[in-house]
């Protein structure tokens, strides 16, 4: 009978064991991250489910776009060259392997403070598994990014049943613990214990938390429920520095003076796939800017069905125009220095013009080159009028003629000849301005500028597209990537090909004669759509399509950096082909190569 007592005890007390670790492992485990950094944080990452965002990412377009046999064809040679270096390759496999075996939940990198210019750091993630299994490979990361620093030194502490890894190597300083599923790193030990102590809610303050901060509280109010990936960014720290900076070579700012970094109470954002799309929504929280004005994309009406870009935004120049004529007066801008000569005054361009800026780009598919238009709405056509004058008169070394055509005034003039033939052109009328670099084409606009409807606001794949988004209050852009690939495919291909055949850098790099078909990549290609409006406290930025307008920005600028890159290789490529391939020396000095 003793024998049966003391085993329902030992099993009443393992229960109760196993019970209270499990409850405390979901407290941890169900606290949002923001419970375990201070409310003062000035940058958080997060990143919810990995494996999650994984296959997410696996079944997105853009995706689906790279594993198309034929752009596999054609990115192979340059996958091959990666190959090369194996041990990046290895880690790199080795390394994603086993964060899929980690299976990391809530994985967040933060920037709590920046005191005396001493950044620390914390981050940490939820793991799947025991500690012995998570350990393994966490140690294994540990030694890999310390193995060069062999004089670092490492310790084992203990601080409220929890034991610290602390490597130090001046001036580099690592804590990492373990919390029931959580693994957690820092880089200052006290910040990391300030962590555990959240975690384990022994916090004095427990109120001094990112959660309950207002401004994160008003960024997490615009995140979407369910999401890949999210930031936020308090810039109260770099607002603070900025205004004393200013404070220090000012000693009396204008009362209620303060420039746009200074208003932002908080930056946010998030990414997220949505049927395959990428959708990412960036929350500004700052005070309105615009005085009870509201996008109405008018200039829908000038769109065609060849357009493949339209934007459109708020955009008060006359407020700004004061200060780009003390701009001017410091660096000598030409432009601007004409319009303060001339008497054009902010006054005059608010009268002159409204606050809603587009821009349209066409591109019919029998013309080599898109042409690319901008609008601005016209309230006083004389005051406009004036404006314009003043804009070409400043262009001293260049002859514009005036026409005037059923009451529209065409201001035109004549390029140096080059290989895209342009002729930069201003229309003026009494409802709209439109500037461009063919005088043919804007006449073309000109004449749909009084169209209530246009091919562009009809057509179902734009239309399908704004349906996307909110509707904007201040900002809209409108990409159809597919018509843009193809005529950009139909334009260049043929220049590739023969840059293949005559340049040998360029055949070393691309084969040209495998690059896919256009339908093979448009066939992945949706339109970009973008939209932004003001949304209780703070500006709202949305947008979705194979990328985001924000991703598509980074990449051509990455694009930018090795095609300069290319051309440079290329150039010294010739170069070398017309130069003299020994090095023995030549009776004339520097001699110009010859092709």
């Amino acid at each position: 009978m003793r024998r049966i007592l003391l085993l329902i005890i030992a099993l009443a007390v393992a229960a109760f064991a196993g019970w209270y670790y499990w409850k405390v492992s979901l407290q941890i485990s169900s606290a949002p991250v923001s419970a375990l950094l201070p409310g003062q944080t000035i940058f958080l990452a997060h990143l919810p489910d990995f494996n999650r965002t994984r296959d997410d990412w696996h079944h997105c377009d853009i995706y689906q776009l790279y594993r198309e046999p034929a752009v596999q064809d054609f990115v192979r040679p340059g996958i091959a060259g990666l190959s090369k270096l194996s041990t990046p390759k290895a880690f790199g496999a080795q390394t994603l392997q086993e964060i899929e075996q980690l299976d990391p939940k809530h994985a967040f990198f933060a920037l709590t403070s920046m005191d005396d210019n001493n950044p620390k750091f914390a981050g940490g993630f939820r793991f799947h598994g025991s500690q012995e299994e998570a350990e393994r490979i966490i140690s294994r990361w540990r030694s890999t990014f310390l193995g060069q620093t062999p004089s670092a030194r490492r310790e084992k502490l203990q601080y409220q049943g929890h034991e610290i890894e602390l490597i130090t190597a001046a001036p580099f300083t690592l804590a990492t613990a373990y919390d029931g599923p959580w693994f957690f790193a820092a880089t200052d030990l006290t910040e990391l214990q300030a962590v555990l102590d959240r975690a384990d809610h022994r916090t004095k303050n427990p109120e001094d938390t990112l959660d309950k901060d207002a401004a994160y509280r008003a960024a997490i109010a615009h995140r979407p429920s369910s999401y890949a990936a999210f930031f936020y960014l308090q810039p109260k720290i770099f607002s603070d520095r900025l205004a004393a900076l200013r404070a220090a070579v000012r000693s009396r700012p204008a009362p209620g003076e303060s420039t746009l970094l200074e208003k932002m109470r908080c930056i946010a954002g998030s990414t997220r796939f949505e049927n395959g799309k990428v959708r990412d929504v960036l929350f500004l929280g700052m005070p309105k800017l615009e005085h009870e004005a509201t996008l109405t994309r008018s200039s829908l009406s000038l769109g065609t069905t060849e357009t493949f870009f339209y934007l459109s935004m708020l955009l008060n120049l006359g407020e700004k125009i004061d200060i780009l004529n003390q701009a001017a007066a410091l660096v000598g801008a030409r432009i601007f220095r004409a319009l303060a000569d001339s008497g054009i005054t902010a006054d005059d361009w608010k009268a002159a013009f409204g606050l809603e800026l587009s821009s349209l780009a066409d591109w019919p598919s029998s013309a080599h080159w898109p042409s690319l238009l901008l609008t601005v709405p016209v309230m006083d056509a004389a005051k406009a009028g004036k404006i314009v004058e003043a804009l070409i008169g400043a262009d001293e070394n260049a002859t514009w003629t005036q026409t005037e055509k059923d009451g529209v005034r065409y201001f035109s003039k004549q390029s140096a000849v080059s290989l895209v033939a342009i002729t930069p052109t201003i229309a003026l009328s009494d409802r709209i301005l439109i500037a461009g670099f063919s005088p043919a084409s804007i006449e073309e606009t000109m004449k749909r500028s009084g169209v209530g409807s246009s091919e562009l606001s009809t057509s179902q794949t734009y239309k399908a597209a704004a349906r996307l988004l909110p509707a904007p209050t201040n900002f809209f852009a409108y990409v159809d990537t597919g018509m843009l690939y193809s005529r950009l495919d139909a334009s260049l291909r043929p220049m590739l090909l023969m840059a293949a055949a005559f340049v040998p850098a360029v055949a070393s790099s691309v084969d040209a004669t495998k690059l896919p078909s256009p339908e093979v990549i448009t066939r992945h290609l949706s339109p970009i759509v973008s939209s932004q409006r003001y949304d209780l406290d703070g500006y709202v930025a949305e947008s979705i399509g194979p990328i985001t307008l924000d991703q598509s920005a980074i990449g051509l600028a990455i694009l930018s950096s090795f095609g300069a890159g290319a051309r440079q290789k290329a150039g010294a490529a010739v170069t070398g082909w017309g130069g003299s391939s020994t090095a023995t020396p030549q009776p004339t000095a520097s001699p110009s190569p010859t092709p």
